[in-house]
């Protein structure tokens, strides 16, 4: 099969084939009423390639381990490990290797686990076609599909190409995946202008969209690329993925760190050469001693594993995250765009609101699911006990050719969702299809076409008398109605009343359907349009929407009290997005914006509005993606929510995109970072919770890693400067940073939230890893922890002189003093001294038991005391390491109780109150 690229090269310019007639089409696709022969179809998709979308770029297994070695901390690992081995040191160059390539092979595992995962989800569509080749109808596989086939489409299929129309039966087409249209399209065979937009291109069919009603036949006249589907995945590749706050973050606090350690190594080598006159290699060895211990190798890992961890947590609610990060990001969002359809709303149209001559009723419960009542003026209400109401239900259930029915335990409507909400509406009072067509048959109808705009149906009631319903556009029945219908009885036209209510109900976002009848029979004996001229009675308006998801708009909330700003970006009409977003509190009923202006806008006046407005309407990918891009001109960091493949542009830009993974088309599904395998919004707002703990948890890891390696590398200083002997040797300061700091700092990773994290505003996105009190803190814990280890060693050296037992005390001290900071590292400013401080995350205390036999091993293994150089040391000894850990514990706590009790506690965001968790 030919290269997608080169055969996007070599063919013809795009051809508006929405404005060529049939016969047109036909010709240029030379194919007839028999379709194609099976040998023209096979050497045209040799031609054209198969009917999918390319599938994304991604690297291999080697090119994808090589990445994660991209870490400036590594390179400087990697290159002392080099220089060590070329001196001869195995011993620690083995050590340094092992740090560098064990991160490596975390990140690498966790990568694969998200790649296999979003694999899954996208082998969840596999589409079939209905296509006439050599004459006869046949179902094939829709990647065979090639331009000039014949297929034919009936209610339920999803169209597997675009097609250009050719014979239409009250044919209707869901298209919210493409455009956003809530509604479904009635389609029709008659070309329509070149300038046409997608939405209004009625003579097309176009893949990825869903035929609810009716059915057609069509020609295809674009497969994969070529399609518009395509065209939305081809702007795709010209968006550059953003890096995410975190690992930029980590990125500059990487670089800059390694800045300074290296600054600090030149010049400590220097002095020891220069000043102090040490040899060259011995300086070396002191200074890898100095990196190994400044060095917090064990970041890029326990970054890894608290973001894999988040990843598992957010697989246990129904999210699939692809890229690791994309959890954290969540956690640092300031602006979240939603689509509306299927992902605010439920993607069910409902009746919520039936104007009749007298009385105006609202209509409870959302979705398809027969259950709510009918309330007047706030109070419930028996449909029996008005007629106009009773009618008009009557007539929503017998003048309608869908079919409501439970499967599995969820309501499904099989036809136009227009006509399923008012069978529901039928359901939710007792009066159900079956009870209708048993006691009033159908005897003959009208189909919905739209150059009339109306359904009628003919009926029979247990009288035996005869009724003619109809439904449709209300302009369009009202110029059949010489009366109206109220409880009772006939009375004159109140037409100024029903357009007034017409107003309003429109003006509420609904959709509007007017019921009416007459009890009279066909002229012919037949029903005809001739019998639709007059003699009607109008009985009722009927106000439909698609309404939102109540978990939806309990996660809006939530955001809001989060600080997060949420905006509905959506293709459909500007007041059904308003009357939508004041039913969430986003926009609070203020007017939408739509596409069209936003086109007009530059982008400085589009980074003013983007700010104040939050429902944007009709709203085309290329706006979608203008707003993303214009919310992250003014330092926003965007999460966009979506499922249509028009979504996927700004899925992709944002700096998190997530994707619905129901409803969810492949293209949105590839261009998000996380996919919510249950469509539901609320989700979001769990993410968000998460995503804020997982920062949390890395800054505690942070906070307790730079101490413990800041106390190392003051230790090494200090004997540097005083011409003392090296208290820690490299090999033994890799193992106290790889083994102890790491199994310990790994506990972190699982400390639930703190409480009220959904209270804060979201985090600046330009916020430092550190701020200027957390440097206080890192060297305040590292003058604590050198004090500690270099006071037992200098005191152990001046008690016996034997270097080996001072450096074995040494690094205990160094662990003890590591194993009670994480105790008090578990919260910021809080107390851990008291019971849900010291055992409300268990991991603690499990690392502290696997964190002891490593070091009692350490101390008194023979094998390890032949590796690093350790000897046996006494009780006494042993309760001087303590010691050295109890100060740092003590300090930093009466620290803690400082800034609490202080207005330095105030700005830091601490109430006093709040130190108890």
């Amino acid at each position: 099969m030919k290269d997608r690229s080169s055969q996007d090269a070599s063919r013809a310019p795009r051809t508006d084939w929405h404005s060529l007639p049939t016969e047109e089409v036909a010709r240029r696709l030379d194919t007839g009423p028999s379709g194609l022969s099976e040998n023209e179809a096979r050497a045209r998709l040799q031609r054209y390639g198969a009917n999918r979308l390319a599938p994304p770029k991604t690297r291999s297994p080697l090119m994808r381990l090589l990445a994660q070695f991209h870490n400036i901390l590594l390179y400087v690992m990697l290159a002392s490990s080099v220089i060590t081995a070329l001196l001869e040191h195995w011993v620690d160059a083995a050590v340094l290797l092992a740090a560098a390539v064990i991160n490596a092979v975390i990140g690498f595992i966790q990568e694969g686990k998200a790649e296999a995962a979003l694999d899954a989800i996208r082998g969840m569509l596999s589409t079939q076609a209905t296509v006439i080749r050599d004459g006869s109808r046949r179902q094939i596989d829709a990647a065979e599909l090639v331009p000039g086939d014949r297929v034919l489409l009936a209610s339920g299929d999803r169209v597997p190409a675009d097609l250009r129309l050719l014979t239409v039966r009250e044919l209707r087409v869901e298209e919210a995946a493409l455009t956003g249209e809530s509604l479904p399209v009635e389609k029709h065979i008659e070309a329509v202008a070149a300038s046409a937009p997608l939405g209004d291109r009625y003579d097309m069919a176009y893949s990825g969209t869903l035929v609810v009603y009716g059915q057609a036949t069509g020609l295809v006249v674009g497969t994969g690329s070529d399609t518009e589907l395509g065209q939305i995945n081809r702007l795709l590749t010209d968006i550059r993925q953003l890096a995410t706050p975190l690992l930029r973050q980590v990125d500059r606090f990487g670089r800059v760190l390694a800045f300074v350690i290296l600054a600090v190594c030149a010049l400590t080598f220097a002095l020891g050469t220069l000043w102090r006159g040490h040899g060259a290699e011995d300086m070396f060895l002191m200074v890898v001693a100095l990196a190994a211990a400044a060095i917090p190798e064990g970041l890029p890992a326990i970054m890894t594993v608290t973001l894999a961890l988040g990843v598992q947590r957010m697989a246990q609610r129904n999210a699939i995250i692809r890229r690791l990060p994309a959890v954290e990001t969540l956690g640092s969002v300031t602006v979240i765009c939603s689509d509306k359809t299927g992902t605010l709303t439920r993607n069910e149209m409902t009746v919520q609101r039936v104007v009749c001559a007298a009385h105006r009723f609202e209509v409870g419960g959302v979705g398809y699911a027969p259950v709510g009542d009918c309330t007047l003026d706030g109070r419930i209400i028996d449909p029996d006990h008005y007629p106009s109401l009773a009618l008009a239900i009557r007539i929503g259930v017998l003048c309608n050719d869908a079919r409501l029915h439970e499967r599995d335990g969820h309501w499904q409507v099989d036809g136009d969702p227009t006509e399923g909400a008012l069978l529901v509406l039928g359901g939710k009072v007792g009066f159900t299809q079956h009870i209708a067509d048993a006691a009033w048959p159908r005897l003959d109808s009208i189909p919905f076409e739209s150059q009339h705009r109306f359904m009628a149906s003919q009926h029979r009631d247990s009288d035996g008398a005869c009724w003619l319903f109809v439904k449709g556009a209300p302009e369009r029945l009202m110029e059949m109605c010489d009366h109206q219908l109220g409880d009772s009885g006939a009375q004159p036209l109140d037409a100024d009343y029903w357009r007034r209510m017409a107003t309003d109900i429109a003006a509420r976002g609904l959709r509007l359907l007017a019921l009416a009848c007459k009890r009279a029979e066909p002229a012919s004996g037949h029903l005809q349009a001739s019998d639709m001229h007059g003699g009607f009675g109008l009985v009722a308006l009927v106000g439909i929407i698609d309404p939102p998801r109540e978990e939806a708009i309990a996660a809006v909330n939530e955001c809001h009290r989060a600080g997060i700003q949420v905006k509905m970006i959506t293709g459909d009409h500007a007041e059904t997005a308003r009357a939508i977003g004041a039913q969430l509190d986003i926009g609070h009923g203020s007017a939408a914006i739509t596409g069209a202006e936003v086109a007009l806008m530059e982008d400085a006046e589009l980074r003013r509005v983007v700010r104040d407005v939050d429902v944007f309407a009709r709203a085309s990918p290329e706006h979608k993606l203008r707003l993303v891009e214009a919310l992250q001109a003014s330092g926003e960091v965007v999460a966009m929510t979506g499922d249509g493949v028009n979504d996927a542009p700004a899925l992709k830009r944002a700096d998190v995109g997530v994707a619905m993974g129901l409803k969810g088309t492949e293209a949105a599904k590839e261009a998000a970072a996380m996919v919510l395998t249950d469509d539901n919004f609320a989700t979001i707002a769990a993410a968000v919770r998460e995503g804020r703990a997982v920062y949390d948890n890395l800054k505690k890891f942070v906070l307790f890693s730079l101490p413990t390696n800041g106390g190392e590398a003051l230790v090494v200083i200090a004997a540097i400067l005083f011409e003392l002997a090296l208290p820690m040797t490299p090999a033994q300061v890799l193992w106290v940073n790889l083994v102890t700091s790491s199994t310990l700092g790994l506990a972190l990773a699982f400390e639930p939230a703190e409480r009220g994290i959904m209270t804060r505003p979201p985090r600046p996105p330009s916020e430092p890893l550190l701020s200027g009190f957390f440097a206080w803190r890192v060297v305040m814990v590292s003058l604590l922890m050198m004090i500690g280890a270099l006071g037992v060693f200098l005191w152990e050296m001046q008690r016996s002189g034997d270097v080996q037992t001072a450096r074995t005390l040494a690094v205990n001290a160094v662990v003890m003093a590591e194993i009670f900071y994480l105790v008090s590292s578990r919260s910021i400013f809080a107390s851990v001294l008291n019971r849900r401080g010291l055992t409300a995350n268990p991991y603690v205390l499990l690392s502290i038991a696997a964190c002891l036999p490593l070091q009692l091993a350490f101390t008194h293994a023979p094998a390890m005391q032949a590796l690093f150089g350790s000897v046996d040391l006494t009780l006494l000894q042993w309760l001087q390491a303590l010691a050295a850990g109890l100060l740092v514990l003590l300090v930093a706590e009466l620290e803690k109780l400082v800034i609490r009790r202080t207005s330095l506690g105030r700005r830091l965001g601490q109430r006093p109150n709040a130190a108890d968790r």
